[in-house]
């Protein structure tokens, strides 16, 4: 297992897929920095899933790993059916016809698009997009089930492609019959996060949870902001989510280009204030598909991800497709220690601050802030946060404090989530009743592991009274041997 003491704070996401579905890859990508696999719903069956989702949880044990496991829902994507021929030229000045009817007469280019629902929301001159954007037409007419179209940017159209309508107000249901589904399956898998793709609003959110809830899950809920709608009701949405994915690609479709970079850094940044994770997202090695190293462009995406204080980076055909699936997850730890170092080596002595606030109200933020002060200022070896539901180390972790953060704690469902929390080393513990005995297991635990030696200093900090979740109120500056707990094991 990467020592998240002296490697790398930034976690990485990896989707799982053909290339990398088997034992030898998946070993050597958590061997080489994996925290968080992704399973991508939109794609395989469930027995496949399950393959994947068993292996991955052997091959952590095995490696000492942790491991977590993110459910990705495919949404209400909108996707041509198939075309005839396959690829279809398609050129500027163009009329076709987009159709929900059945068994159009493609050599008149009416072609199937099999969301009625889809097309009765969409009205003369809306512009839609084919293919993330590699073909751009114009709604002249809506007839019956037909939208009469105009190409606007021509170029080969391939079957089964997506369909983003730019500006419409769709009132497709956030959730399909398919994502349910998908849900029930997660619950069912023990996953430990679902990302719910194209979130509008709030009320999808909550539909979501509520789902959850319903069907007696405990998993994070993280929101995709992929369209424009979330974009202007991102506050609502980051409220109502556990953490937050900038799903750059469908998000790039919707905005101008030139735009994204800028919602992505206001989007970290608010996930910092706020305290819950953020993962960026989107071809951020997209060259190693087929190539066995990034262009220094991407290198310089991914790093300066990591500037603006992103949780976690995240691959997707790079690791689920591409021939270096490997190779691009031991790329993304390289850039990620190199920034990780450069932060430090150019940090003054009011960098460990990082985006946390000093002036609060709140006990919890205030202890939290505090801990990262003294951590600084006593050269503490760690931060040890001894938390039932991972609420103390994301208070601490929002400080971004110079100082390694320990997260302890008896919950396995907590020991698996904070794989995706930025700087945080999660260790499952048993659990304790009292105050002296989770010192004691904190010291030995963190000692056993060698973490930390006799006289090193430590910052304890917890939530009393053990459980009850939502406060940090306790904190103790401990040198590892003053008590005698480790006598013992040394």
């Amino acid at each position: 297992m990467l020592n998240m003491i002296d490697g790398k704070r930034t976690k990485i996401v990896a989707t799982i897929g053909p290339a990398s579905g088997n034992e030898a890859v998946l070993r050597k990508m958590i061997q080489n920095g994996l925290d968080v696999a992704r399973i991508n719903f939109s794609h395989g069956t469930h027995e496949t899933h399950a393959e994947n989702i068993a292996l991955i949880r052997r091959l952590a044990e095995e490696e000492k790993a942790v491991v977590a496991i993110m459910g990705d829902l495919q949404g209400p994507k909108i996707r041509l059916g198939g075309l005839s021929p396959d690829p279809l030229p398609i050129k500027p000045g163009d009329e076709i016809v987009l159709t929900s009817r059945p068994n159009p007469d493609q050599s008149k280019k009416h072609l199937p698009l099999p969301h009625p629902e889809f097309v009765k929301d969409i009205r003369a001159g809306n512009r839609l997009l084919l293919d993330d954007g590699e073909i751009e037409l114009t709604v002249k007419t809506r007839y019956g089930d037909d939208l009469v179209c105009e190409v606007v940017v021509g170029n080969e159209l391939k079957s089964r492609k997506g369909v983003t309508a730019l500006g419409a107000k769709l009132s497709l249901s956030a959730l399909t019959d398919k994502d349910r589904a998908d849900v029930v399956f997660a619950l069912e898998q023990n996953l430990d996060y679902l990302a719910m793709s194209f979130v509008r609003s709030a009320d999808d959110m909550r539909e979501l949870r509520w789902l959850v809830r319903h069907h007696g899950g405990d998993v994070w809920l993280i929101a995709k902001i992929e369209k424009t709608e979330a974009i202007e009701n991102f506050e609502e949405i980051l409220q109502h989510s556990d953490g937050i994915m900038v799903a750059r690609g469908d998000l790039g479709v919707e905005l101008p280009a030139a735009e994204v970079p800028v919602r992505q850094k206001h989007i970290i940044r608010r996930c910092n204030q706020v305290g819950k994770p953020v993962i960026t997202a989107t071809q951020m090695l997209n060259s190693m598909v087929s190539n066995p190293r990034p262009t220094r462009a991407e290198a310089s995406d991914v790093a300066n991800a990591i500037f603006d204080g992103t949780d976690a980076i995240m691959l997707s055909a790079e690791s689920a497709s591409g021939k270096y699936p490997v190779e691009s997850v031991a790329m993304m730890t390289e850039i990620a220690k190199i920034a990780e170092a450069h932060l430090l080596e150019n940090s003054n002595e009011k960098m460990w601050r990082g985006f946390g606030e000093a002036v609060t109200e709140n006990i919890s933020e205030a202890i939290s802030y505090a801990t990262s002060v003294m951590a600084h200022e006593l050269r503490a070896k760690m931060i040890v946060t001894s938390t039932w539901t991972g609420y103390t180390a994301q208070r601490v972790a929002r400080q971004r404090p110079l100082t390694p953060i320990v997260c302890v704690t008896p919950h396995r469902g907590t020991y698996q989530r904070m794989a995706l929390v930025w700087g945080v080393l999660p260790i499952l513990v048993e659990e304790f009743a009292s105050i002296d005995d989770m010192i004691r297991i904190v010291v030995q635990t963190t000692v056993e592991r060698e973490l930390i030696e006799i006289n090193d200093i430590m910052i304890i900090i917890a939530g009393v009274p053990f459980g009850a979740g939502g406060q940090t109120n306790f904190v103790k500056i401990h040198r590892v041997g003053e008590s005698g707990e480790v006598e013992k094991e040394l």
